[in-house]
């Protein structure tokens, strides 16, 4: 499966109307749009990256990062990463796109088992994203990572292709 982003049309969506979320693949014509929240400190303060201030920068995260990995590199494990600008955060925006990956990543790719995410223990707005769309929290794994050059402890959640929470019907409900 390739890699998507969120594509909100460059226009705000309104709390209740979702029609306007759709995914495609990530491509370098993105870069504007992704130098909006690769440059936010809100934003980037649970990610992996440093704030970059120049385009160049931008486009060479996305091609080393975005466009050249698929879900995982396990055959039965996938991994789901997501990414939002501050501006659209709580209005429901990220919960409809995971929901709308987790609702199809295992049709599309029926050779996956499992589907997990990893998420910084103090972004709790990404915590109940999860939550929210089915995720189970397994646990804490201490001192995981470092994030903006600091030892961070990651929740580890996973979504399996059994749970019942997958064959959704429709994932605007």
């Amino acid at each position: 499966m390739e890699d998507v982003q969120l594509k909100l049309d460059n226009k705000d969506v309104e709390e209740d109307n979702y029609s306007d979320i759709s995914l495609r693949p990530v491509d370098l014509s993105d870069v504007d749009h992704f130098m909006e929240w690769l440059t936010d400190e809100k934003v980037s303060k649970f990610c992996s990256w440093d704030c970059y201030t120049s385009k160049e920068a931008a486009m060479k995260f996305l091609k080393d990062n975005a466009i050249s990995h698929p879900c995982g590199n396990e055959k039965c494990r996938g991994e789901i990463g997501y990414v939002l600008a501050s501006k659209y955060w709580g209005k429901g925006i990220a919960t409809k796109a995971v929901k709308l990956v987790a609702s199809t990543i295992f049709f599309e790719s029926p050779h996956l088992e499992r589907l997990e995410a990893l998420v910084d223990v103090e972004n709790v707005g990404s915590q109940k994203v999860l939550e929210k769309v089915g995720f189970s929290r397994e646990g804490v794994l201490r001192k995981y990572c470092l994030l903006n050059g600091k030892s961070r402890d990651m929740v580890i959640f996973s979504l399996l292709s059994t749970d019942p929470q997958v064959g959704y019907s429709n994932v605007y409900d």
